[in-house]
């Protein structure tokens, strides 16, 4: 596990919950619209809903994202989550512990896709990211800045 320890205050990892109709492609459109404009999607999580789907995606480039989405009537909210390091599944109850340990209230959790050098990490929307933050790097678990995951 990485000693490694940052923060997540001065460079927090963003999170888009894009809100897309329940239609086929509409999915597809939204993860072209970024492939072709190089925006890379490195994690993401669907959830889908009676009226629409909440596609939750962490890119590579917010801003660029940010634009895009705008210019082309996707409806979105953004928020700041954790991104916590793991070097594989074995490391999830250690997160956990650590999380519980410090009384954080997790919302949710999913995976990226890919990171560099074979490490996988954890995207978590918990109650109070600050202190989860300082709870997992305490464990020793490395916290991820959106610099970390830009390509």
């Amino acid at each position: 596990m990485a000693a490694q320890t940052s923060t997540s205050s001065h460079d927090p990892v963003k999170q888009f919950s894009v809100f897309t109709e329940n239609r086929v492609g509409r999915l597809h459109d939204l993860t072209a619209l970024l492939k072709d404009n190089n925006v890379h999607v490195m994690a993401i999580t669907v959830l889908d809903t009676t009226d629409c789907a909440i596609d939750r995606l962490i890119v590579d480039d917010p801003g660029k994202a940010r634009e895009l989405m705008i210019s082309n009537d996707f409806p979105y909210s953004e928020c700041n989550v954790l991104a916590v390091e793991i070097t594989d599944e074995s490391e999830l109850n250690g997160v956990l512990a650590a999380l519980l340990e410090a009384e954080i209230n997790i919302h949710y959790i999913y995976s990226f896709i890919k990171r560099p050098e074979g490490r996988s990490a954890l995207a978590i929307n918990a109650e109070d990211i600050e202190v989860a933050a300082q709870a997992l790097n305490r464990r020793g678990f490395r916290v991820l800045t959106q610099r970390d995951i830009a390509r």
